[in-house]
């Protein structure tokens, strides 16, 4: 199974150069700049002219009309699946995808550090091959421009108590890459750049 992994788009998705083929387009969140409505419906006629058979998507800390308004943006997402806490299975692999991460400035889909979030994150079911969260854990794309680690630790825990097979985020741009442990690769696919400018080819994974 070929994923094409993106994030992070911020309402430029028709800047992108140029997106590979594949069975599975995932967008790890901040589909829009800043929760723009009009965007979402933008975002959704894009993805009805992407040639993968499935696309996964899930919202992020710009997307404040997922917050606001869920029912009215998983209508208008009708050539995708919206995960939002919730899970679903393409060709026998298991993904789950969640727009959480620690506490940032006033953003959506916040949760403080410790209990509050790491409730969310024990709710991932423990057969996830393909886990896509927002944020990234701690120590796996998360480095920011000034050095600082900004991933989850609780999150970080419940991926290594489960067989994870590939995590994908976004939200630090600056972390965009590939990293590993022994068990997990880790993708961090942000499009745009530090600068918001959406010149970061989408990462394609092989699972």
């Amino acid at each position: 199974m070929r994923l094409v992994c993106i994030s992070d788009t911020h309402g430029l998705h028709g800047l992108m150069n140029h997106i590979p083929d594949g069975d599975v387009l995932i967008h790890a969140g901040d589909l829009t700049n800043h929760g723009e409505v009009d965007q979402v419906e933008s975002f959704n006629e894009w993805l009805g002219d992407l040639p993968h058979s499935h696309k996964l998507v899930i919202a992020g800390n710009h997307d404040f009309c997922f917050e606001s308004q869920p029912s009215l943006c998983k209508k208008l997402l009708s050539n995708c699946r919206y995960l939002m806490d919730s899970e679903c299975v393409i060709d026998g692999i298991n993904f789950y995808g969640s727009p959480w991460q620690p506490w940032f400035y006033d953003w959506a889909f916040n949760l403080h550090r410790g209990p509050e979030i790491h409730a969310k994150w024990k709710q991932i079911p423990l057969n996830t091959d393909v886990l896509i969260t927002h944020g990234p854990p701690k120590g796996f794309g998360d480095k920011t421009a000034q050095g600082d680690l900004a991933g989850c630790e609780d999150l970080l825990k419940e991926i290594l108590k489960r067989n994870i097979r590939l995590h994908v985020s976004g939200h630090i741009h600056e972390g965009y890459g590939t990293t590993t442990n022994k068990d997990t690769p880790f993708v961090n696919a942000s499009i745009c750049t530090l600068n918001n400018n959406p010149t970061n080819p989408p990462i394609v994974i092989d699972l």
